[in-house]
């Protein structure tokens, strides 16, 4: 068997119920973390403008749109859900595919199951396999420089665990793989760093068409015969390793080796935000007005975010100047510290303004290991505070705990829902990763009226 073959195997056999307890737990956290990023997201004005524009009348087979107190068919839930959960920048990730495969699979493994009516078992092992999947591939493949990595290996991932839902055999499943090779999209990275807020929908847009490639596959339509090594080695990325893709399969698993996110904004900054806490640790922080200029020295990816002045809260997302400044201003990098309120904040521009972001080629060189950052803030006294991270809290390395977690998800959840239902939410999720209600039941859950 080739790469593809051992990969297909794999994920039309995977049964959730003969994975390891700390597995099980890692992905009632992770669908969690995942539900609540898109709860959350649910609630910004671009979401609801989509919610209004669904068919008033509910299809037969339909599934819920989180938050937004409605259904729609299976790929327009896909769709707005695998876009709300990339809106805030809350959704996890992993280091080694560089990238967030969950938000790419669980919406349409959701709608699926819902429309379906596909029961836990089918769900859980369908999520695993999109998961690892898409994140082996990720990891095995170097995207072009240009490239975004939401919305590329992302669909396979999504069709993968579509395919498994459906109950597909291996050569099924590989079929399906390979149509969703052809369905990814040209991603673009200047999106995100200028603030394009197309650049959220390209989850959403790899959820909706796993689920296509699965339709596709099921009216016997067909792919190449490895899609994954064509799109993958010849048109988005630089290299392609496909033994990379398979190494450790069904017993390193990559969704154990995530990183979760506490800081509201791109990963890139998160090593110089965790140098600022370090700092904050310490020693109380000077004031904006206390600092004369800041200098930040990192990795080549974070050193692109440089805009010192972002046009919109996405754009902030993507700028450590105004991630550096924020977090200085309202002693936060929490959620609230990347509204349109600190976007337009002038105490928070005129920090970023002092802030200057230089590339280290020894810190890329610890990629993928660390994501390294060093911040100095230089006083108008003359004296400097110096702050450094390698490892960014939130990696197996140095994961948070399950309380940091819940807190999470009830800030995010709390967005839209009342307090109890979001303790039961994560009860229920938890309970559902432990196979302990009906899928039928907890996503009952998820239709809960906005408050």
């Amino acid at each position: 068997m080739d790469y593809l073959d051992t990969l297909s195997h794999f994920s039309a056999e995977l049964d959730y119920r003969k994975l390891d307890p700390q597995v099980q737990d890692q992905v009632a956290w992770i669908l969690a973390d995942t539900v609540a990023a898109m709860a959350a997201g649910s609630a910004e004005p671009e979401l609801r403008a989509m919610a209004a524009k669904q068919p008033g009348s509910v299809p037969q087979h339909a599934a819920q749109l989180i938050g937004l107190g409605q259904q729609s068919t299976p790929d327009s839930a896909a769709f707005i859900n695998g876009t709300s959960g990339t809106f805030l920048e809350m959704d996890e990730g992993n280091r080694f595919s560089r990238g967030h495969p969950a938000v790419h699979v669980i919406p349409a493994a959701l709608a699926l199951s819902q429309a379906r009516k596909a029961d836990a078992v089918s769900f859980l092992s369908a999520l695993v396999v999109g998961y690892e999947v898409g994140s082996r591939l990720g990891a095995a493949s170097q995207l072009r420089g240009a490239m975004h990595p939401h919305g590329t290996w992302g669909t396979l991932g999504a069709a993968a665990a579509c395919a498994r839902i459906a109950g597909m055999n291996a050569s099924d499943m590989r079929e399906t793989i390979n149509i969703s090779a052809s369905l990814t999209t040209a991603t673009s990275k200047q999106t995100m760093l200028e603030g394009g807020l197309v650049r959220n929908v390209y989850a959403g847009l790899s959820n909706r068409n796993g689920l296509l490639a699965l339709s596709l596959a099921e009216c016997g339509f067909t792919g190449e015969h490895d899609g994954p090594s064509s799109l993958l080695g010849k048109i988005i990325s630089d290299s392609f390793d496909p033994e990379a893709v398979i190494e450790g399969l069904g017993q390193e698993w990559h969704l154990m080796r995530n990183y979760f996110k506490l800081h509201s904004c791109c990963r890139y900054n998160h090593g110089t935000l965790d140098a600022i806490d370090q700092m904050a640790a310490l020693e109380k922080l000077p004031s904006a007005e206390e600092i004369d200029h800041i200098e930040v020295v990192t990795y080549h990816l974070a050193a692109e975010l440089n805009d010192p002045a972002p046009s919109n809260t996405l754009a902030a997302k993507f700028s450590v100047p105004f991630a550096v400044a924020t977090r200085l201003v309202n002693n936060s990098s929490a959620l609230s510290s990347f509204t349109w309120d600190a976007v337009r904040d002038p105490a928070v521009l005129a920090l970023a303004k002092k802030v200057s972001v230089s590339h280290d080629p020894a810190m890329s060189a610890r990629l993928p290991m660390e994501r390294p950052a060093k911040v100095t803030l230089h006083l108008r006294t003359g004296q400097s505070r110096v702050g450094e991270a390698g490892v960014n809290r939130g990696d197996d390395a140095s994961p948070y705990t399950r309380g940091e977690l819940r807190d999470k998800f009830m800030n995010l959840t709390g967005r839209i829902w009342p307090l109890a239902h979001c303790e039961k939410l994560l009860s229920a999720t938890l309970d559902l990763g432990n196979l302990k209600i009906p899928f039928q039941a907890w996503a009952a859950l998820l239709a809960h009226p906005a408050l």
